[in-house]
């Protein structure tokens, strides 16, 4: 990890740089039509939607995304690759670039801080079966580790419980009790089934036992056969860190390295052998933070949040979500002039990929008062993908992923969201393109409607899998939305190990005419007066407290 001098000075070196450099755009990269030059955009006063929108500019979008990209290659994290992470010294870099031009700017910017807890991989996991078949199993295709620490290499012990062949539906609670490691000799790696308990219980019971590290296989059953990606919570709902390495992986291999270890104990021979190496920095109470930038004129008792989640995940987060962030970043210098009808509050939140954790704080810690000034929200988040959907947020949308609607929110929140998506639509259809209505779930859009605060936003789409009924919309090809196009292998932006979510996972056309279709949101917002300050649109604050849906794995 990089001294924490050297990323503040390195910081303040790419704020100056970025907004002192040429204009230039990206090399291969079309021209969209922009009206007056990045002169005359930057100098006059932006106070109309239609003058917001053409002076929405490739090459200043860009000029931040390489900010960006350079802030990530600065700052490599534990494991020494590129990194924005929440946490790392890259992400507090993006922090200080995005607070500094924004002062530059004129807005009133605060850098509010806030505790989270931190798991970092400082090395590649590591599983191999030793003997009697060597065999290196690959990160992510074959396993993936679970967030413990440590290093074992011993003879594999299966549980109790295992049950194989699988039934038609979930039966298994292999290593849900202390007797299912009866007998277990200590040292060995513990083998064990998924099923009926949380997986932090099953490794708990071995680590009891004497194990010195699991192996956590899927079950069998119809949809519960690939390989895993585990959280591990303990029965009561807490994170656990155990202190001996966890793998989880597929009922393919397990059910293999069962068959092993029965015709060993058969036969008579040596047991399979098995090593596991997972290092990793832990921090319970890690520092992160979240920039909030205020309009100086603007009515305070109405207020429109512009919002983008700054941090990564797995890397430099170029796609999820420095295009998001830059989005709003240069929507914010272009109407930095404007006097605005309602108070206008440009907020980067971190942690977003580990649970909108920023927003979540930022919304929880309002007072009652300050909260129901918030009028509306509008959330960039990914706006730049390749093989792209013209995503625009909408409370009653379907998720992104698994495309069924998993959150209602109540009419008052519902219906004054339309406002701005239909804006969004506009646009969209102003300029030839389709669109698709996705939910605000895992995105930081969700902690306001949670609230009762309306909100749209964009979002074109990452990992896997486009549907067809994209490809109809919108072109393009099935499979992932961004990375490897085409395949199905999942992309970049989610994929632990593979640090490809970098600047040319990121598409400058799509980026432009989507962070249009957003300035048009907030160009029209700003002047609102039909949800902020209309008797005609109370909005009276749910009750449902705010939640969080991480990117993390299912925890049984």
């Amino acid at each position: 990890m990089s001294r924490p001098v050297t990323i503040l000075a390195a910081g303040a070196a790419l704020v100056t740089a970025v907004t002192t450099a040429p204009a230039g755009a990206a090399p291969s990269v079309a021209r969209i039509a922009e009206g007056p030059s990045g002169q005359g955009c930057a100098h006059r006063v932006n106070d109309t939607p239609e003058k917001l929108v053409e002076c929405v500019r490739t090459e200043d979008l860009w000029r931040h995304m390489k900010a960006f990209q350079a802030i990530a290659d600065a700052n490599p994290g534990p494991d020494g690759h590129a990194s924005r992470n929440s946490g790392e010294p890259g992400y507090k870099a993006s922090v200080d670039y995005v607070a500094g031009l924004m002062r530059q700017a004129g807005y009133d910017v605060t850098v509010q801080p806030y505790k989270f807890f931190y798991f970092a991989y400082t090395a590649t996991p590591t599983f191999r079966e030793v003997s009697p078949t060597p065999h290196d199993y690959k990160v992510v295709d074959d396993w993936n580790p679970g967030q413990a620490t440590g290093t074992a290499s011993a003879a594999l012990q299966p549980a109790g419980g295992i049950v194989i062949p699988p039934t038609p539906t979930s039966s298994s609670k292999s290593g849900c009790t202390a007797a299912d490691f009866s007998g277990f000799t200590a040292g060995r790696v513990a083998l064990v089934q998924r099923g009926g308990c949380n997986y932090g219980v099953k490794v708990l019971n071995a680590q009891a036992a004497g194990a010195s590290g699991v192996v956590v296989f899927n079950e069998g059953n119809p949809g519960r056969t690939g390989v895993i990606s585990g959280s591990l919570i303990d029965g009561n709902g807490n994170r656990i860190v155990p202190t001996i390495p966890v793998s989880f992986t597929s009922f393919a291999t397990g059910s293999d390295l069962l068959n092993q270890y029965q015709q060993a104990t058969s036969g008579g021979t040596a047991l399979p052998v098995l090593n596991l190496d997972v290092k990793a920095k832990v921090d319970p109470n890690a520092d992160d933070y979240n920039v909030i930038a205020e309009s100086k004129g603007g009515d305070p008792n109405h207020v429109v949040v512009v919002d983008a989640h700054l941090d990564a995940i797995y890397g430099a987060g170029m796609l999820d979500n420095a295009s998001g962030s830059a989005t709003i970043l240069n929507i914010a210098q272009l109407i930095r002039k404007v006097t605005p009808r309602n108070k206008l509050r440009f907020i980067w939140f971190g942690g977003e990929e580990l649970g909108e954790l920023g927003s979540s704080f930022y919304v929880n810690n309002l007072s009652p008062a300050e909260l129901a000034k918030i009028g509306y929200d509008l959330d960039a988040d990914v706006t730049a993908t390749k093989n792209y959907d013209v995503g625009v947020l909408d409370p009653a949308g379907v998720d992104l992923f698994g495309r069924t609607v998993t959150e209602q929110f109540p009419p008052q929140v519902y219906e004054p969201s339309k406002v701005a998506r239909d804006l969004g639509v506009q646009y969209f259809t102003s300029i030839g393109k389709n669109h698709i209505f996705f939910s605000p779930v895992g995105t930081d859009a969700e902690q306001f409607n949670l609230a009762g605060v309306p909100a749209s936003g964009v979002l074109t789409g990452q990992d896997c899998c486009k549907l067809q009924s994209d490809v109809d919309l919108f072109g393009g090809t099935l499979g992932n939305f961004e990375g490897n196009i085409p395949s199905s292998d999942g992309g970049c932006v989610d994929n632990p190990f593979r640090w490809c979510d970098n600047l040319d996972n990121n598409d400058p056309k799509v980026m432009t005419f989507m962070s249009k279709g957003f300035a048009k949101m907030v160009g029209t917002m700003a002047f609102d007066t039909t949800v902020l300050g209309s008797s005609a649109n109370p909005r009276v604050h749910a009750v449902a407290p705010a939640k969080s849906h991480p990117r993390g794995a299912p925890s049984s």
